[in-house]
């Protein structure tokens, strides 16, 4: 068993601003010198075109380019060197798992994952030079694992695979560009239309017309269904499923089995976050294990997490903090079955 911890990370203000700080905040942090030796061994993964990525995010989301700028200069570097840790296109993504529950007024999610890959940064911004807030946990600094907005629009994603992929955006990315530039399911699924997909991800949608789209996303198409529940398989792109999806369909039929049982938010996330459940993985040298279970309301605008399983989530009411109450916590503390820890906790 091993402790780990959230830091909670919040900021109004500009873009730039924001990624200013946020660089400031990363020079005192084992993150980045974390990140780059475990990136050591892929740097054919990080040729970027400079020109293409930086009109290609000036397209669908302008203000976040200016937040890489923000942190570009904080931390001395070169925009290009920018684009490679904080952009978010063509960087590989890591196999995972994750599972994904909803009812009319909440989404519930599991993110599995290998602990060692997780930055343990879980932000509110809200910006004033245009966008929504937003509040979730974060990946690669400017992306994000799953969050809401404050228009109550709630997303998560779930892998599917990695097979033939493209030039595009990679999912945290995508997450955050949806979440800063959508206020409801409908301009969600049409962005995910147009945007650049690196990779095959389940993308789950909820606003507060309280029903619940999968959008299933690969480098090649895009469709989108209505569904409560998702894990790591298409139903209807099936020809771009991986070989095997035994886990997968598992933990799917596990949640539909108790789906009649689960009457509210807490009782969902109770499902997802109970260790000797069906759907909580303790499977972390496998890529495969829980490390956050989050829950979205988008008509409260109420956000939860939990890092581990059996633990009550920390909530933070977000529209009071959009409203100007600051987060009196600093940090969101957790255990894991794993001998990993998060990258913020020390130098590996």
């Amino acid at each position: 068993m091993r402790y780990v911890y959230s830091d909670i990370i919040q900021f109004r203000g500009s873009h730039y601003d924001f990624g200013y700080m946020q660089g400031e905040l990363l020079k005192n942090s084992p993150i980045l010198e974390n990140r780059k030796k475990q990136w050591s061994a892929n740097k054919r993964n990080f040729h970027v075109d400079e020109k293409i990525v930086v009109d290609t995010m000036k397209r669908f989301s302008p203000a976040i380019m200016e937040e890489i700028n923000g942190l570009a200069d904080s931390l001395a570097m070169n925009t290009k060197q920018a684009l490679i840790e904080f952009g978010g296109y063509y960087l590989e993504y890591g196999r995972s798992g994750c599972s994904t529950f909803s009812g009319e007024n909440f989404l519930i999610r599991n993110y599995d994952n290998d602990p060692i890959t997780y930055e343990g940064r879980y932000v509110a911004y809200q910006p004033t030079d245009g966008g929504y807030a937003t509040i979730g946990p974060t990946m690669q600094i400017t992306g994000r694992t799953d969050g809401l907005n404050e228009k109550g629009l709630a997303l998560g994603y779930n892998f599917v695979h990695r097979k033939k992929s493209d030039d595009g955006f990679v999912c945290n990315m995508i997450g955050r560009i949806v979440l800063e530039n959508c206020a409801n399911t409908k301009e969600a699924i049409d962005l995910l239309q147009e945007v650049p997909h690196r990779h095959s991800f389940n993308y789950i949608l909820l606003d507060h017309s309280g029903e619940s789209t999968v959008v299933e996303c690969s480098p090649r198409k895009v469709t989108s269904r209505k569904s409560n529940a998702c894990t790591n398989h298409f139903e209807v792109l099936t020809d771009e499923n991986r070989y095997r999806m035994d886990d997968s369909i598992k933990r799917m039929e596990s949640m539909q089995k108790q789906e009649s049982d689960i009457t509210d938010g807490y009782k969902a996330f109770r499902m997802m976050n109970d260790i000797n459940g069906e759907v909580f993985s303790t499977k972390y040298g496998a890529w495969a294990g829980t490390i956050h279970t989050t829950g979205y309301f988008p008509k409260e605008l109420k956000a939860w997490l939990s890092l581990g399983g059996d633990r009550p989530p920390y909530i933070v009411n977000f529209n009071e903090w959009l409203q100007g109450k600051n987060l009196h916590a600093t940090k969101v503390k957790g255990e894991l079955y794993s001998h990993s820890i998060f990258v913020n906790m020390e130098r590996l």
